[in-house]
């Protein structure tokens, strides 16, 4: 024994002193010293994962022969009790570390020997029996595959369905609403509130079709490539099993990488789901943005809606609310959009036979993930469904909205148009009141033509015969 509250473990390159309660041992400690970089843990996802994969190779190795069925079943159990997340504190190690994460394997490999070893009353040994067929090299890109396609399928597709559900269900409410289109952030022909809505859920749709996208290559495992892909100290039929299995277990269809090489030496999946989930960042942080317009003011602004007032704003300014939600998902966009620079230069560090920067490349994307996923229903719960809609401000916004006299460009030409156009913003006018003065165009049929919600529904609107 060591120091008190010590114990001495053994390895390759000697021993050392290891926490008397810590469940790994002298390969975990040496990265625990090594790496005191930034306090980040790899993500709860990642270890669920590994905990998942050395149940499943346990499983596997047993059914092929080639481990004990009484220790690969306390194997199982301890892989199992880890991927549950009951043993988390026994995970220390820093995101940022030796870059195949193989300081992580050999933290799992190690906390899974020890539970085994107590509850099978034998010597369980973290290489020759938990990491059995295995290599980092392998186990931690099928890592990063199983814990991002997990949580794509638990928790980001479903947040995404329900943030898309919840604007068109809140467009749908306000389908009769017109207001003034905008582009260049200047007054343009109105929409409806269910036409600019819908618009962005078709981009939420759009963002949810390209990460299915993704989901062959993501669900193509690396496990059974072991150390450079050629397959070896792995039973021929490793790969295939397990992934078998791995479907069994998690109700997600993998399969075996078509080329080991490949999912080695490359991160290009991860890639690809990283450059989609920016993609969806980019349309949340459009949404936001755009939220955050309406909800400008409430004088000065365009003040078309009002946001749930969900604290108070300022420190200074009494009766100050902010948009606090769409500002949040901004945030996150940010975040996200720079996660996917840093996979992208990770991606690209795929040197020969392995790439070397896995465990960051893992954070990222779990993280990524992730904040798509909480910001997706907080945006739709706490924002977008509660927000009510000005329409009086609307309504006097139309009204004086010179651009509605394009609608009579087939009647009264372009450069009529625009000279009723600037008088009546030059005036302060209603456009429908200049028009008639200037058309001598019944203000009835004015009414009729020029109808905010009737200009939504598109067409060419010929005058009816009135003078032009």
């Amino acid at each position: 024994m060591g120091k008190s509250g010590f114990r001495i473990e053994k390895d390759s390159l000697g021993e050392l002193e290891v926490p008397a309660a810590a469940l790994w041992g002298a390969q975990t400690q040496r990265a625990f010293n090594n790496f005191p970089i930034s306090g980040l843990r790899m993500p709860r996802g990642f270890i669920r994962a590994l905990g998942l994969i050395k149940a499943t190779a346990a499983e596997v190795n047993a059914e092929l022969g080639l481990l004990d069925a009484r220790l690969a079943a306390a194997i199982r159990d301890a892989a199992l009790a880890v991927a549950e997340g009951r043993h988390d504190e026994h995970f220390p190690l820093d995101v940022f570390q030796t870059g195949s994460g193989t300081s992580s394997n050999m933290n799992a490999n190690e906390v899974i020997a020890t539970l085994a070893s107590k509850a099978a009353h034998a010597k369980v040994h973290p290489n020759d029996h938990v990491n059995l067929g295995q290599s980092s090299n392998d186990a931690i890109p099928t890592a990063i595959h199983l814990s991002a396609a997990l949580a794509v399928h638990e928790k980001l597709l479903p947040a995404l369905e329900h943030l898309a559900r919840t604007i068109a269900k809140k467009g749908a409410s306000l389908r009769y609403v017109a207001k003034t289109g905008r582009t260049h952030l200047m007054d343009a022909m109105p929409v409806r509130f269910d036409q600019e809505m819908g618009g962005w859920a078709q981009q939420v749709r759009n963002g949810m079709a390209r990460i299915e996208g993704c989901r062959p290559r993501l669900h193509a495992l690396a496990q059974g490539g072991t150390a450079v892909g050629t397959g070896i100290n792995a039973h021929p039929d490793f790969g295939r099993k397990f992934a078998q299995a791995l479907s069994r277990r998690t109700g997600l269809a993998f399969a075996p990488s078509p080329d080991y090489f490949e999912s080695l030496a490359g991160q290009d999946a991860a890639v690809e789901l990283s450059g989609q989930l920016k993609t969806v960042a980019v349309s949340i942080m459009k949404i936001a943005n755009d939220l955050r317009w309406m909800n400008s003011g409430p004088l000065a602004g365009l003040g078309e809606i009002g946001l749930p007032a969900l604290q108070p704003g300022s420190s200074i300014m009494p009766g100050k609310v902010n948009p606090v939600i769409p500002e949040a998902a901004c945030m996150v966009a940010a975040q996200v959009i720079g996660n996917d620079a840093a996979i992208t230069v990770a991606g690209q560090s795929g040197n020969f036979q392995l790439n070397v920067m896995l465990p960051l490349i893992a954070n990222n994307l779990l993280q990524s993930i992730e904040l798509l996923a909480n910001v997706s229903r907080l945006l739709a719960d706490s924002a977008i469904a509660g927000f009510e809609v000005n329409k009086k401000a609307i309504l006097a916004a139309l009204e004086r909205n010179p651009i509605l006299i394009t609608a009579l460009n087939a009647a009264i030409g372009y450069e009529k148009g625009a000279a009723i156009a600037k008088k009546a913003y030059r005036e302060g006018k209603p456009i429908l009141e200049v028009a008639a003065a200037e058309t001598g165009m019944p203000k009835e049929q004015l009414a009729r033509l020029l109808n905010p919600v009737e200009l939504t529904k598109g067409g060419i609107r010929s005058g009816g015969g009135g003078g032009a």
